[in-house]
């Protein structure tokens, strides 16, 4: 486990991004978006099993414009929950779908990589892959319990690349009205594949958390090996 910087293609500065190399390359490389929380715990455990999996992992400090390498429990208390809130409320996203387009990039020239990038996020990072899958390049993508998306669905028609989209059904973010919304904006599109996991909350694949279910979480999480197989080699 390392870190790479990048360059912001706004010339304000650099940013870090957590690597992970896998054990065998030339390898594919995932984009991982981060939740409110930061570049955290939980994102260091997905960056290594992301390259377990045989994927070089790259996971941008998107938060790094209002404040460098944030690092939140969310099961730490409301401190840490008020300012993850404020972090997100500050967030300029896009701002962050260019930092997004620039980790693709040097994911694509890393040395190991072979040419081939996907994106995968949570939460607030969930929102951020559909934002990437319109707005850039990348081979493919994957969204957890992605918050807001059903006032992007417009965008649509612009999603050129495929998308996997995780979604749980008592998601306290995502009401059951938007939901409905999200479902009916994206079916019947070519290159989007929506599931639902019943009885689960947001947050349900966060190994370690209060929403945490093995069983929805290890379904999805083998959609998203399979797919990223598929689509990035």
């Amino acid at each position: 486990m390392s870190s790479l910087s990048i360059q912001a293609t706004d010339g304000t500065g650099r940013f870090d991004a957590l690597l992970v190399r896998p054990k065998s390359e030339p390898a594919g490389c995932v984009v991982l978006i981060q939740e409110i929380f930061g570049v955290n715990a939980a994102m260091r455990a997905l960056s290594e099993w992301v390259a377990d999996m045989g994927f070089i992992a790259l996971c941008p400090d998107l938060f790094w414009r209002q404040e460098p390498n944030v690092d939140l429990d969310p099961d730490a208390g409301q401190a840490q929950w008020e300012r993850a809130f404020a972090l997100m409320n500050g967030f300029d996203q896009m701002k962050g779908l260019e930092d997004l387009a620039a980790t693709i990039a040097a994911a694509r020239a890393l040395p190991g990589s072979n040419g081939k990038v996907g994106t995968m996020g949570f939460c607030l990072g969930g929102r951020m892959a559909w934002r990437t899958a319109v707005g850039t390049d990348a081979e493919c993508h994957v969204s957890y319990y992605g918050v807001g998306i059903e006032g992007m669905l417009d965008d649509a028609p612009r999603i050129k690349r495929p998308l996997l989209m995780h979604i749980a059904e008592k998601d306290k973010f995502v009401p059951p009205e938007a939901q409905s919304a999200i479902l009916a904006g994206v079916k019947g599109h070519p290159q989007i594949t929506a599931h639902v996991y019943p009885g689960v909350d947001h947050a349900f694949a966060r190994m370690g958390g209060h929403a945490w279910d093995a069983r929805a979480a290890t379904i999805a999480n083998g959609r998203t090996a399979e797919f990223l197989v598929k689509h990035l080699g």
